[in-house]
């Protein structure tokens, strides 16, 4: 099915290809081509405002994840009914909080990346609530971001590493 990539705003230039091309190598390793995904780019502004609203935190972040299937267990995958059910949700990439944190010497695609992929796991019920839930969800965003970097080359670290 399909990856929509939505760039709304005009902070930070977005080059949706390589972006593209790295997350459906993810949707591949993950297994969920066949469910449509949304990647949404924005900037502080409507990153901290949709923060606001959804997670009453009035500060911008890297990434927000909307799933369209909702109380998934870790490593689930959606059992649609419908054709118009396959669909896992949308991540709100926040571009330009992203970009500066990024550190000199990582690349902004891969971060983007590293970062979209921890949306996709949380699309798949993993969370880090607990530190229970986040080791599950740090193994599966290791193995992913592991066999990614042997398609690509890069020496990508999951983005929950720094959490417990």
């Amino acid at each position: 099915m399909s990856l929509v990539i939505r760039n709304l705003q005009r902070v930070i230039p977005i080059r949706r290809t390589p972006l593209r091309r790295k997350m459906e190598i993810v949707r591949s390793i993950l297994g969920v081509r066949k469910f449509d995904l949304g990647l949404i780019c924005v900037d502080n502004k409507n990153i901290q405002h949709i923060n606001r609203i959804y997670r009453k935190k009035d500060i911008p972040t890297d990434v927000l994840s909307f799933p369209f299937h909702e109380n998934l267990k870790a490593g689930e995958f959606p059992q649609p009914d419908f054709r118009d059910d396959y669909n896992l949700g949308d991540i709100f990439l926040g571009v330009e909080y992203i970009f500066q944190q990024c550190k000199e010497n990582e690349d902004y695609y891969d971060i983007l990346t590293v970062t979209a992929t921890h949306g996709l796991c949380h699309l798949l019920g993993f969370t880090h609530h607990s530190k229970a839930e986040w080791q599950k969800m740090y193994l599966q965003e290791k193995q992913v971001l592991e066999e990614l970097s042997r398609h690509t080359g890069a020496r990508l670290q999951p983005l929950s590493r720094c959490l417990y």
